[in-house]
């Protein structure tokens, strides 16, 4: 599974949608499971809900130098807010993730590889809403495809969430994998 020599994902939305569960996953994923250098950092404002946030994950085969995304290849946007700070950093022809039921527009949707989900939707099937960011990781490994093994992925889940909500984020993961399977083709 080769990597180009530096891959950048940002993950945006508010607080309390599990933005920087996500990137933690992510980055144990690549590093421990995966065998490949990856940093992670967040940002989130001082509110516990509701505030905006953000958290980025850097994965490369080679040496890290700076710890921040610069342009994204695959961004995640989980408000309208994340999109409308964010979209200027994402690379053209990048990959976009939008919870579609929060991000009403899309500027120059043509020049990203655009792909809405319902996130809450999904989550709400697998039991609640608190699993939107494990939808949102499923839909991540599809997209990721050959730069990440779904062993590696799954072992960093199991070892990032609670142990007693371990089923419910299991198939919150399924339905997000399934749902990009689904409804998108395979373009990574």
């Amino acid at each position: 599974m080769g990597l180009p020599p530096r891959y950048e994902i940002r993950i945006a939305g508010f607080g309390g949608q599990g933005v920087v569960t996500i990137g933690k996953i992510l980055g144990l994923a690549f590093s421990v499971y995966g065998g490949k250098n990856s940093t992670n950092t967040q940002s989130y404002g001082p509110e516990s809900r509701g505030g905006a946030c953000r958290s980025e994950v850097v994965v490369s085969d080679r040496e890290i130098n700076y710890p921040y995304v610069r342009q994204a290849d695959i961004l995640v946007a989980l408000s309208q807010t994340a999109l409308d700070t964010y979209i200027g950093a994402l690379k053209e022809g990048g990959g976009l993730i939008v919870d579609s039921e929060a991000v009403a527009s899309v500027p120059a949707a043509e020049r990203f590889r655009l792909y809405p989900l319902p996130t809450v939707a999904l989550a709400h099937e697998a039991g609640d809403v608190k699993y939107q960011n494990m939808v949102v990781l499923g839909a991540l490994y599809r997209l990721l495809g050959r730069l990440i093994d779904e062993a590696s992925l799954l072992e960093a889940l199991r070892a990032g969430v609670p142990a007693q909500t371990l089923a419910a984020n299991l198939i919150a993961f399924e339905k997000g994998r399934d749902y990009v399977k689904s409804h998108f083709t395979q373009e990574n």
